[in-house]
């Protein structure tokens, strides 16, 4: 699976991958900015943006203009908000290619951000934080956010406060595109049946009118602990779910790899160790997951599970020792052999579609990092020993970093 990157002189990126007879291609637009990138006062504007680009351009200036397009066109179309990167992207035939660039690039370009559409979107905004807090599933992690990093942007909600959207006006969100859409933090991925060289010719004629100005940076976060930290966050429900980690490291770290496959050890797949002892044996617990999770200049390792509020303890104790024989002994080589087949193997399937492919790439560039294909990916966790883990078992799962 190879790829082109080209810079152009306004720092604009652009990624082609080619899928020879994939029947789909994707277009997909990715901006280095999010929720970290916000103040107290706007926090939330990337996640509201985010929506705001659908709500007409100036050559489709009707709300509903962009999405009868798309919808005629039967494509898969859709954004995202993160804490470090936006997104916005088409999927479709890849006939229809001219189309979905068109369209992506119009409303990433050229959105009109109309007043009376802000406010009427601002009870949308709302209602979705109001859906998200009734899943206990979603609100956990932002509870765990604010846990590990308090009152600054890292801790904040991607869709802010209630009360900080009610007050957006056109003018925040024309000022926060100035900052940050801007072409040296936008890069551009188009993945799937096509001619990376036709395809570079036509990104660069529809992204002409991107901002070309110097981006905004954002503030480091700032990491304090000095002892274990607990969170709860309580509503009436039949069962808690329960987030329980360590910090570890920013993406691009050389360690990384190493907690990718602890975290296949210990929870990913129905064969994995907590799977085992929490669901197999001890019959509690529907979905526990655990794996390292990483931005620019934070990292956490978790260890997720959904269990009877009333054997909570039971499972944290569980989940605790399973800490500490990872500490004490080394995994298996048939057991790591296993977690590194089943890693790969799901990443490998996790790049089946044009999408996939192209949010794997994109996020990699956007974020300023080496692209790395899913080969030398796949390398570094064939790489990793029992040793490694080992040792960073011992690093990690301390008690003061609880």
């Amino acid at each position: 699976m190879k790829f082109k990157k080209k810079v152009l002189s306004n720092g604009l990126g652009i990624l082609t991958v080619p899928m020879a007879d994939n029947p789909t291609v994707t277009v997909l637009v990715l901006v280095g900015t999010g929720s970290k990138y916000e103040k107290k006062e706007n926090n939330g504007i990337s996640h509201f943006l985010e929506h705001m680009c659908f709500k007409g351009t100036t050559n489709r200036p009707n709300v509903s203009d962009l999405s009868r397009e798309l919808d005629q066109l039967g494509c898969e179309y859709n954004a995202f908000t993160g804490q470090e990167f936006t997104g916005y992207y088409a999927k479709g035939k890849s006939g229809d290619f001219p189309k979905l660039l068109d369209i992506i690039a119009d409303l990433y370009v050229n959105p009109l951000l109309k007043e009376e559409e802000i406010e009427k979107e601002k009870g949308v905004i709302v209602d979705e934080i109001n859906m998200y807090d009734d899943v206990p599933m979603r609100k956990v992690h932002e509870v765990w956010g604010s846990l590990l990093y308090g009152d600054q942007p890292a801790g904040w909600p991607i869709s802010g406060a209630r009360d900080v959207v009610r007050k957006m006006t056109r003018k925040d969100f024309v000022n926060y595109r100035k900052a940050h859409y801007v072409a040296e933090a936008t890069t551009v991925v188009v993945a799937g049946n096509i001619d990376s060289a036709t395809t570079v010719k036509e990104i660069i004629k529809k992204f002409k009118g991107v901002l070309d100005t110097k981006k905004q940076g954002k503030k480091k976060t700032q990491i304090v602990q000095d002892g274990p930290r607990v969170a709860v966050s309580y509503k009436e429900t039949d069962q808690t779910h329960l987030i329980l980690g360590v910090r570890s490291f920013p993406l691009g770290d050389e360690r990384n790899p190493i907690l990718t496959v602890l975290g296949g050890v210990l929870g990913v797949g129905m064969s994995s160790r907590l799977f085992r002892k929490l669901r197999d044996e001890m019959g509690v617990g529907y979905y526990v997951q655990a794996g390292n999770n990483t931005t620019t200049d934070t990292g956490h390792f978790t260890v997720s599970v959904v269990v009877a509020n009333e054997r909570l303890d039971e499972v944290i104790g569980a989940v605790l020792r399973e800490f500490e024989v990872l500490k004490e002994n080394l995994v298996t080589e048939d057991e790591l052999n296993k977690v590194k087949d089943h890693l790969s193997g799901t990443m490998y399937l996790g790049l089946e579609s044009s999408l996939d492919v192209a949010e794997y790439y994109g996020v990699q560039d956007v974020l300023n990092r080496e692209l790395r294909t899913p080969q030398e990916k796949e390398k570094k966790i064939r790489a990793v020993t029992a040793e490694d883990i080992r040792k960073m078992a011992k690093k990690i799962f301390i008690e003061k970093n609880l």
